[in-house]
């Protein structure tokens, strides 16, 4: 598994949303986005990170940040999601995971003595022009949220 570092273009993408609608990175030129990379919906760490950024996403929105939140769940479990916990934001189906293969976040994983391969959470923060501006790799599913939005609004205080 080799993340995509900061620096590097943002491979282009097309995915189904929680409502069926396709999506595409390129499609958002001109606002930064947050790709945040989760295991699965509706499990508790990922509800936790999901909850978080749905708070702040009037604050991201304001800097001009889109989130999409990309997991191999099917769309119909993605709104099921957005539904339950009132998500505000895009859902994205990778369920071939070929997304997560092209961001380098699909792997080798451990989980109660088992090994398997799944998503590695991680998020970019994508520019304007679709280049990984930076990559989070080191938050808590609790504080993933306040990492992202500190990080941004201390890059739009510097511009």
């Amino acid at each position: 598994m080799q993340p995509l570092q900061a620096g590097t273009q943002a491979p282009d993408f097309s995915l189904s949303d929680q409502d069926g609608n396709q999506v595409s990175l390129a499609s958002l030129r001109g606002k930064k986005v947050l790709v945040y990379f989760y295991p699965k919906a509706m499990t508790p760490g990922c509800t936790t990170q999901a909850c978080g950024l749905r708070d702040v996403n009037s604050e991201l929105a304001a800097l001009n940040v889109a989130v999409l939140g990309i997991s191999p769940d099917p769309a119909k479990r993605l709104k099921k999601f957005e539904e339950r916990d009132n998500l505000n934001f895009r859902l994205l189906a990778d369920e071939d995971h070929a997304v997560a293969d092209a961001f380098g976040v699909w792997g080798p994983k451990k989980f109660m003595g088992k090994e398997y391969d799944g998503i590695h959470r991680l998020s970019f923060l994508i520019d304007e022009e679709g280049k990984i501006s930076h990559r989070f790799d080191k938050f808590k599913t609790s504080d993933h949220h306040q990492v992202v939005l500190d990080l941004i609004k201390s890059q739009s205080a510097g511009a």
